[in-house]
């Protein structure tokens, strides 16, 4: 059995497992947060786990709004600890609670208790899904560091490096403007923001983060490339430099310049063959993601907000099964229906690991194997987009805000967004989604700059918190796509006859 089916199969195998723990087992739910009474309240003694993060010891709060979004909405003020642990005792996992902790609220995800009997189960599936995970991330900045320099001392002179360098700017700021369109028009259309029932209140807001755009494109230039190279969240930094570097070894002088590209070449020809041997795990990795995913949450905490995930995914779906497609077979001449067949392990290593960055060996490997596009093109083009080229955040963030805007709007004395203000989103989205780092919801913690620079309150886009992974593994999947239809596409630009060609039996 080929890999992909391989990965296929246990990734269904993870769901329907998953679901099984999840419905069978028992799980309670836990807030992370250990509390004392106080005369005017609780303060937090310590907060550990994911979902308490927003905390910090010594802080203090009163009252909880407890089911944002539903029906069942209410706030409740606590005098003690056990009343605040019955309070989570009755809900689930996944749900966000909402403290208010000054003037400001404050969301905190509901986790598995460590010590539940569905928590049991899972701590080998998790121990597993990590080493799996951090096995991934342990290749990302080798890989990302030889193949970009291989690539850029070995496309030859600085003409053929701007010629490259263009076409794949070009693309990647094309697709994402597209994809962001595509989400714009869907969600006016749609319109799952006006009478959603979601409990926010535009006079609060959840912490007052501020962004500027002009940091993004400073913190490009490393102090310190040893300090960055130790950092998977420093892919600006690390790409900066390694574009750099690939330049200056094409300047230098015999024999320095070919011992360097040597280096460089021998050095991703061991990332690949190490890469192989880590990808030799993929299903059983995909397998224990999703046994945990699903078994923690199931799919209660999703019912508030379908009208909107089905917009994100509708405009996901529409992005990917139409509009690259045609670029595919108008531009590249190629067949989307093979080259999505080629591309299937890549693009189910991203549904399961939710990041494009984690997914790059896979691509490296699926386009180069299996689409047959030049190491030329292919070192060049993919790291580049795991790190800038993110459509499916670009479209997720513009629906997200314009989605939050919507329900704020259509509020007492609210007012709706504008074509100039939409316009303005657009542009936020296409920076944003530049500047997001190629992990989990890093598409999320995006959206709160534009809604910021809107003047919206953050605590929407907390509240997304509770939908956002498995949307978050759908864009995943989408910017992976389109990093593969660009190398794809340039590879024909760039005169590559074989691409697809010779793989047409994979």
């Amino acid at each position: 059995m080929s890999l992909h089916w391989k990965v296929l199969a246990w990734m269904l195998a993870g769901v329907v497992f998953g679901l099984g723990l999840q419905r069978f087992v028992d799980g309670a739910p836990r807030s992370g947060l250990s509390l004392e009474a106080t005369e005017s309240g609780l303060v937090v003694m310590s907060a550990t786990g994911p979902g308490a993060k927003s905390f910090a010891s010594g802080e203090e709060f009163g009252a909880v709004i407890v089911a944002r979004g539903s029906e069942e909405e209410r706030r409740e003020l606590l005098s003690s600890p056990s009343d605040f642990h019955a309070l989570v005792s009755e809900l689930s996992v996944g749900e966000v609670l909402w403290i208010e902790a000054g003037d400001e609220l404050r969301p905190v995800t509901l986790d598995l208790d460590p010590s539940s009997a569905r928590a049991r189960w899972l701590a080998p599936f998790d121990m597993l899904a990590t080493i799996f995970l951090s096995l991934l991330k342990m290749l990302i900045v080798p890989l990302v560091l030889s193949s970009i320099v291989c690539g850029v001392a070995g496309v030859g002179t600085m003409k053929d490096l701007r010629r490259l360098g263009g076409k794949t700017f070009l693309y990647y700021i094309s697709t994402s403007l597209l994809a962001i369109c595509v989400g714009q028009g869907l969600v006016n259309l749609i319109r799952p923001g006006i009478g959603a029932d979601l409990g926010l209140s535009p006079a609060m807001a959840a912490g007052t983060r501020e962004e500027n755009f002009i940091e993004i494109f400073v913190r490009m230039v490393p102090s310190n490339i040893f300090e960055a190279l130790t950092d998977n969240g420093a892919m600006l930094k690390i790409i900066f430099f390694a574009l750099l570097l690939g330049v200056f070894i094409t300047k230098a002088g015999a024999p320095h310049s070919e011992r360097m590209r040597e280096f460089f070449e021998s050095f991703f020809a061991v990332m690949m063959k190490m890469a192989e041997g880590v990808l030799a795990l993929l299903p059983y990795g995909v397998f224990a993601l999703l046994v945990k995913v699903v078994a923690r949450t199931g799919f209660a905490v999703f019912e508030p907000l379908l009208l909107y995930m089905g917009t994100v995914a509708a405009a996901l779906l529409i992005h990917a099964c139409f509009t690259l497609p045609a670029l595919l077979r108008i531009v590249g001449g190629i067949s989307p229906r093979r080259w999505f067949k080629a591309m299937s392990p890549a693009l189910m290593t991203a549904f399961s690991t939710s990041s494009s960055s984690m997914t790059l060996p896979v691509t490296l490997r699926s386009v180069e194997e299996r689409g047959k596009v030049s190491s030329k093109v292919t070192s060049f083009t993919l790291p580049l987009g795991a790190t800038i080229n993110m459509d499916g955040t670009a479209l997720y963030e513009c629906i997200g805000v314009i989605f939050l805007a919507q329900y704020y709007g259509s509020l007492p004395g609210g007012e709706m967004l504008t074509f100039t203000q939409q316009g303005f989103i657009v542009v936020m989205a296409l920076m944003a989604s530049i500047g997001a780092a190629g992990i989990p919801s890093a598409g999320l913690v995006m959206m709160l700059t534009i809604l910021s620079a809107l003047g919206l309150p953050l605590e929407g886009a907390a509240l997304l918190l509770a939908v956002d992974r498995p949307l978050d593994m759908m864009r995943t999947v989408v910017n992976v796509w389109s990093d593969s239809c660009g190398a794809a596409i340039i590879a024909r630009s760039e005169g590559e006859t074989a691409v697809l060609d010779a793989g047409s039996s994979a």
